[in-house]
């Protein structure tokens, strides 16, 4: 039969990366001296999973180098291997080497088989020769039970080892040992298992993961069946493969290959059947009944997979029943509420209805913070090596929800926050004794809801930012700069694009690129940064950010017969000006008096061309903004309201337009553009600064 495992991709693509992220996390988190065993088979069973589901996807490369990973990591969990740096070391970096190969896969990104082999070859270095299990003599009386007999030509690979995992998988069913006796064409294998009860299951799972059985003896060695076992086919792969036609010398390898090497088998130590690739596969008719073994049980699952895109189009569609709704409030606003009472209850219910439909759709996007948090313990791990310093990383606010789109958004920035304060803040090991500090510095990253937005704190234990250096860096590069300045004006400088207070460039710090680059990111999501720092105690950098961008609460204002949305977290204040309170000053049209400052004034119906609207400032409204410490002033015609609106892109329907960030459809199905509050206060700012 016939089968497109392609439509299946993305699942595996999911929950690969998953995995890998699973590992990563496992690997970190091992104790060498004392490692759980818990954590030893749930890093092995991650492996396995990806190896046996990416044989079965075609992905062979995958398949090989978790192959020899799985062997090495079989080793550790048994304590035939101790744990040690450079084997954590090597394992990590043949996740590394999985991660690339997924992306060339997924994303068809350049792929490098030359690292794959130099991580496969490094990986075997550290691997004893798998042993034979151990035989009991052939002469050896059988005590009770049965002994399961099967063939293995001698082009199979690993028999030793094939045979261990059988013996693993048959201890449900008995105490288990091997016998063994050659053969002229291979090896004839025996297995003795002690009062075995279900003689039919045993038979299953030897069909299952190897081949036919070839005979069947009680306990007197008296043979009881003689080749009574059916053979594994290669169509029987759970139904995913065509038949190939019939072939003595490679029917025996492609079972045991199917189902060793490609296929998820069952894991004796942890009681899991890593079949977790599958549970998106739809029935499939030919199939192959497993042996009866409780441990090849599938657990349910409670979630399912679900394409982004697939919600934002649920928000849309919800976003139109709002719409819909409110073209339906507006009619009946002019019929009778007596005589329509009815129509207008049910019109409030439906609003009511259609407001808690959203927000449940909302929260669809949300995801823990704990997708962006997951990687950092390791570049923590390899900075810290890296730089010859002993830093421990404590992460809290894992669970604390945010918008997906914002989590991939934030990893950047907060990589450079973090890499910042290990390089520039913790100090080494001989810094830290002689101040009387631990020699282990620590990293802090924390995350919480604040008021309807996510703050995430990155922190320090290590020497603080030093005034008067960042001071004399700043003089020397010929910035404005004065020692009156306040402490937060002063930090503020080394988010200033080339700045950098390193003596000595290296691939870590010293360009002056990263914290500039940090500002802009958080900025352009609606967030904002600020710094608290002391000399000998350490460094806080605290970010906050939206929870997030599929909504927005914003004031919605008209200009002429336009109607305009201004994010509510970018707004300070609106007041009623008069004329004397615009001035023209240094060559700068338009400045507004506000108490004791001057800021620019921007004039939307003359930035966007709108028709009709107030030339009055005494008639208008000056609405105040601030974005990172700057502030400007907009003029418009008055203020409609506050309300939560979902934005949709311009730039995808249209094109982009300067001070235009999206737009939105207004209760009465108009369009309202949502301002791009953080262009206009810079461009308004950019201008006084030129023309002083």
């Amino acid at each position: 039969m016939s089968y497109d495992l392609s439509q299946f991709y993305p699942v595996f693509f999911a929950e690969a990366a998953e995995h890998l992220d699973a590992m990563e996390s496992l690997l970190l988190g091992l104790n060498h001296q004392a490692p759980d065993a818990e954590d030893l088979n749930a890093v092995f069973r991650t492996a396995h999973s990806i190896k046996g589901a990416a044989g079965t996807f075609g992905f062979t490369d995958m398949a090989e180098l978790t192959h020899i990973l799985e062997g090495l990591l079989d080793r550790v969990r048994k304590g035939e291997l101790g744990l040690s740096d450079p084997l954590v070391d090597a394992c990590l970096q043949a996740r590394d080497v999985l991660h690339k190969q997924l992306a060339t896969h997924r994303d068809g990104a350049p792929s490098d088989p030359d690292a794959a082999s130099v991580i496969a070859d490094r990986l075997a270095a550290f691997s004893i020769s798998l042993q034979a299990p151990q035989l009991a003599s052939t002469s050896a009386s059988v005590s009770a039970g049965l002994v399961l007999e099967f063939y293995l030509p001698g082009s199979v690979p690993d028999q030793a080892l094939l045979a261990e995992k059988l013996c693993r998988e048959l201890s449900d069913f008995g105490n288990t040992h091997v016998l063994s006796s050659p053969s002229v064409e291979g090896q004839l294998w025996r297995i003795h298992i002690e009062s075995c009860e279900d003689a039919e299951g045993a038979v299953g799972v030897v069909e299952f993961l190897a081949h036919d059985v070839h005979a069947i003896t009680d306990e007197s060695g008296t043979i009881a069946q003689q080749g009574g076992a059916r053979k594994i086919q290669e169509e029987s792969a759970f139904g995913l493969f065509e038949p190939e036609p019939a072939h003595a010398d490679n029917e025996v390898e492609s079972a045991y290959g199917l189902f060793s090497e490609n296929m998820p088998t069952p894991n004796a130590d942890s009681g899991d059947d890593s079949y977790g690739f599958f549970s998106a596969l739809p029935p499939i008719a030919e199939t192959i009944t497993p042996p009866a073994n409780k441990r090849l049980a599938a657990n349910v699952d409670t979630t399912i997979r679900v394409g982004v895109d697939k919600v934002d189009l649920i928000i849309n569609q919800v976003g139109e029943l709002v719409i819909t709704h409110a073209m339906l409030q507006q009619i009946a606003s002019a019929l009778d509420p007596v005589t329509f009472e009815r129509l207008h209850n049910g019109l409030a219910q439906l609003e009511r209805n259609s407001r808690d439909l959203q927000a449940s759709i909302m929260t669809m996007r949300m995801v823990p913070i704990s997708m962006a948090f997951s990687r950092f313990p390791r570049v923590v791990r390899d900075l810290s090596v890296k730089l010859g310093k002993q830093v421990e990383l404590k992460i809290s606010g894992e669970s604390t929800e945010l918008d997906r789109g914002l989590i991939e958004r934030i990893i950047d920035p907060l990589t450079h926050l973090i890499r910042n304060g290990l390089d520039h803040g913790i100090e080494s090991p001989v810094q830290r004794r002689a101040k009387g500090k631990s020699e282990v510095g620590l990293i802090t990253l924390k995350a919480y809801q604040l008021s309807g937005t996510v703050v995430v704190e990155v922190g320090d234990d290590g020497a603080g930012l030093d005034r008067a250096r960042i001071l004399t860096k700043a003089r020397e590069r010929g910035m404005q700069v004065h020692d009156a300045m306040s402490d937060q004006a002063v930090w503020a400088l080394i988010f200033e694009a080339g700045f950098s207070t390193a003596d000595v460039v290296t691939d870590v710090s010293g360009r002056g690129v990263g914290m500039d680059v940090v500002k802009r990111n958080i900025t352009a999501l609606g967030g904002r940064i600020d710094i608290e720092s002391m000399v000998g105690i350490g460094t806080r950098m605290t970010v906050r950010l939206p929870l997030t961008l599929a909504i927005v609460d914003g004031m919605s204002v008209a200009v002429g017969g336009e109607s305009y949305i201004i994010p509510l977290g970018y707004v300070l204040e609106s007041l009623q000006p008069d004329d004397a309170m615009v001035k023209r000053m240094g060559g700068v049209e338009r400045l507004i008096q506000i108490r004791e400052t001057y800021v620019p004034l921007i004039v939307l119906h003359e930035l966007f061309g709108v028709r009709n609207a107030l030339t009055d400032f005494s008639q208008g409204i000056i609405v105040l903004l601030e974005v990172d410490g700057r502030r400007a002033a907009v003029f418009v015609d008055a203020l409609l309201g506050q309300h939560q609106v979902v934005i949709k892109s311009l730039e995808t329907n249209y094109r982009k337009v300067f001070g235009i960030a999206a737009a939105t459809i207004m209760g009465d199905g108009r369009v309202a553009f949502v301002l791009d509050a953080v262009a206009l206060v810079s461009k308004a700012n950019a201008a006084v600064q030129a023309a002083a």
